[in-house]
């Protein structure tokens, strides 16, 4: 029971996709962590049912691919982008490891989180349309490449939760650290590693070797920056690696894609 009930705690915190309301006991959390990657997974089927739809319907790349870029936000509720803003507030502040703390809890919105949500979407939602528009002519390929990145990611930003040292003894990260049944857990993020990383290679090899390589370049800094100015991870770190890990692993695509790297081998 204890299993099925990490099932929905993981499905109704990172999603907002119906899920029943659980009290969150450390028994009912040991594999929250486990089911991480799922909701990315969720993020991929709706994100690939939409390119389907928009070729059936003969909707334009520009248009398609905008609502694409809307899609992963609409089905976790922002809750990642969140913590990806409130991160660029705290560095942007240039102050001490107390400060930038301080900042990551504050309710409000800054001005450069502002600057950095533009840049993002911008950035993000450019991207996709060129992903839709080269994945139309690859037989929808493309978008199956990144439709892997979602489960993928997630199992990262978990293994980081249950990894890396937590910047506070309190907080999401703690919480989900201190509950989490370690080495099950790890088990089952480097399983789904291995096996959203090895799907992503056989769709693409040269495209797969250089977005597995920008995810874990960004995983890399995620781990030396997280230690380094906040000593330690916090829930709102998390989200700005998967955020940050999200938007390079689809500019990988979206340009290698576009100069013709996924035909190669």
């Amino acid at each position: 029971m204890n299993l099925w009930y990490s099932f929905w705690i993981a499905l109704s915190m990172y999603s907002k996709l119906p899920a029943p309301s659980l009290e969150w006991t450390k028994p009912r959390m040991r594999y929250v962590m486990c089911f991480f990657p799922v909701v990315g997974s969720l993020c991929g089927i709706f994100l690939m049912l939409w390119f389907r739809f928009s070729l059936w319907r003969g909707i334009g790349a520009v248009p398609a691919g905008l609502v694409g870029a809307c899609i992963p936000i609409l089905v976790t509720g922002g809750i990642h982008m969140d913590g990806f803003l409130d991160t660029v507030d705290a560095r942007c502040s240039y102050g001490d490891r107390d400060k930038k703390l301080e900042i990551l809890k504050d309710p409000h919105t800054g001005a450069f989180a502002i600057i950095g949500a533009c840049v993002y979407m911008l950035l993000y939602a450019g991207c996709m349309v060129q992903l839709f528009t080269e994945g139309r002519g690859e037989g929808g390929r493309l978008i199956k490449a990144f439709c892997l990145i979602f489960p993928l990611e997630r199992a990262f930003s978990g293994l980081s939760v249950v990894w890396f040292p937590c910047a506070k003894d309190s907080g999401l990260a703690r919480t989900f650290a201190d509950s989490a049944a370690r080495r099950v857990t790890l088990a089952v993020l480097l399983f789904w590693i291995g096996g959203a990383g090895g799907l992503l290679l056989a769709v693409s090899l040269p495209l797969g070797l250089l977005t597995l390589g920008a995810g874990t370049g960004v995983f890399l800094y995620y781990w030396w920056m997280s230690k380094r100015e906040f000593g330690g991870i916090t829930g709102d770190l998390a989200g700005w690696f998967l955020q940050s890990f999200e938007l390079a692993a689809l500019a990988v695509l979206a340009l290698g894609g576009s100069a013709g790297l996924q035909g190669i081998f």
